[in-house]
């Protein structure tokens, strides 16, 4: 048996060195199968919901639109197509709220109240008859970006260099964030999706090895995915993991079931793997088999300071607002609103914002769960150390942050941070670590772009 290898009741599982263990809150809403949310009168649709180059309009004030329909076009390879949630009417092109609380340019549209809005099946695109290219750009059109709360377009992901080949396809269906469990719903209720769409990923990257990767406490999914692997008939392992944050980031799961590291600054593919969450999967199906492009989302609501934390399949673009009082509404009255997780979620001043393709959690807290901490002097006792995942120094890079020494903090390698929060959480003076990492890391690429630009 392997390092980091323990025996379960559903098999062996494996594990990466360090990282944490922070409660969990799954229980609120691993149980409640996901729910339609009723539609809305208004969307308001962002038009930079992924990372890269925001989509631009295709649509024009006063314009009807169909459920599906493209309204906003992809502006260079790192972006993707934008379409329309519901029938209705175009009503403003212009500047609307941003989750990262900036204003940036959208589009609005009034839903048409007398629509039954059922998206209207299209003819199946079989994906053995299409080049690579039109595969990808398929993709591209359809709007796909990465469903695990990142949101990078997944066109760009499966796009391989001639050099590049794929040893193992991962699904990440890990969801190590406390209180999130819309992955887990997925692999409970759409596995036959789920399945569907990570061959039609193989078909076309060709790799030598088919792997999902769950974590042990989602038991009862790795039983169905398992059952229906085995009624199909394919090659896909079904892995479990430990229970451990954070366990879903594709160079932990890398770690623990190839037993390889990335190399600093390098990505996945560079040794040979693709990672790519199950929700992203589940798109790509759907795609395919009937058209539908990214036009909606599961969603975790949850929290203690929510009536009936549930999981919900959400237009893009419906008010958080409407999601919140689907789900009974507040309890608290001074609530503490999250985006994604807890360990690296966004805070939200308020529920006007609309859920965007990256949302995959809107959770609701008490004063219980988020405090103000005090945040005292480093005792040096090297807590931070051992959770960093990637083997960083967060005590020194805080340290460097302090001081203002961005350059020194690069040398110690602060751009390979993901963020993950897992020292900001185990340290026992609360000092914000993985913010001052952030700071740091954007003044950085600041300071390279400028000097790109002078040159």
């Amino acid at each position: 048996m392997r390092a980091g290898q323990q025996t379960t009741d559903i098999g062996s599982v494996l594990t990466f060195p360090h990282g944490v263990h922070p409660p969990e809150y799954k229980e609120l809403s691993c149980t409640r199968p996901i729910e339609r949310v009723p539609f809305v009168d208004e969307y308001t649709l962002p038009l930079g919901q992924h990372i890269g180059a925001p989509s631009r309009p295709v649509v024009r004030v006063g314009q009807v639109v169909r459920r599906g329909e493209l309204i906003a076009e992809p502006v260079g390879f790192v972006s993707v197509g934008l379409h329309s949630p519901v029938d209705g009417t175009v009503t403003a092109i212009e500047l609307v709220d941003h989750q990262n609380g900036q204003l940036v340019e959208g589009i609005r549209i009034r839903t048409d109240r007398f629509s039954p809005q059922v998206f209207p099946p299209r003819e199946a695109i079989n994906p053995s008859t299409l080049t690579r290219d039109e595969l990808i750009r398929g993709i591209q059109m359809a709007g796909i970006v990465g469903m695990g709360g990142a949101a990078f377009p997944a066109h760009v992901k499966f796009s391989l260099k001639p050099d590049q080949s794929v040893r193992i396809l991962m699904l990440n269906g890990c969801e190590c964030e406390p209180f999130l469990t819309c992955d887990h719903r997925v692999m409970l209720e759409q596995a036959e999706a789920l399945l569907d769409g990570t061959m039609i990923l193989a078909g076309f990257l060709h790799p030598e090895r088919i792997a999902i990767a769950v974590e042990a406490n989602k038991a009862d999914a790795i039983k169905v995915l398992r059952q229906e692997v085995a009624r199909q008939g394919i090659p896909v392992e079904v892995i479990p993991l430990e229970v451990k944050y954070p366990q879903g980031a594709e160079k932990m799961m890398i770690s623990a079931i190839l037993g390889e590291e990335v190399p600093s600054g390098k990505l996945p593919i560079d040794v040979g793997a693709m990672v790519s969450n199950v929700g992203t999967a589940v798109a790509i199906s759907e795609y395919f088999r009937t058209g539908k492009p990214l036009m909606e989302r599961v969603v975790t609501v949850s929290g203690t300071a929510l009536a009936r934390p549930t999981n919900v399949l959400v237009p893009i673009g419906t008010p958080m607002q409407a999601v919140v009082d689907f789900c009974g509404g507040i309890t608290h009255p001074e609530p503490r609103i999250l985006l994604g997780g807890p360990m690296m979620g966004m805070v939200q001043k308020n529920l006007d914002v609309p859920v965007m393709k990256g949302t995959s959690g809107i959770l609701v807290l008490t004063d219980r769960e988020v405090v103000d901490p005090v945040t005292y002097s480093c005792i040096r006792c090297g807590r931070c150390v051992d959770a960093c995942p990637i083997f960083l120094n967060p005590a020194r890079l805080g340290l460097l942050a302090r001081k203002g020494l961005w350059l020194e903090m690069e040398e110690q390698h602060v751009m390979d941070c993901f963020e993950c929060g897992s020292c900001s959480f185990i340290c026992p003076s609360a000092i914000p670590l993985v913010q001052s990492f952030r700071v740091a890391k954007g003044l950085l690429r600041e300071k390279k772009i400028r000097e790109q630009t002078n040159q």
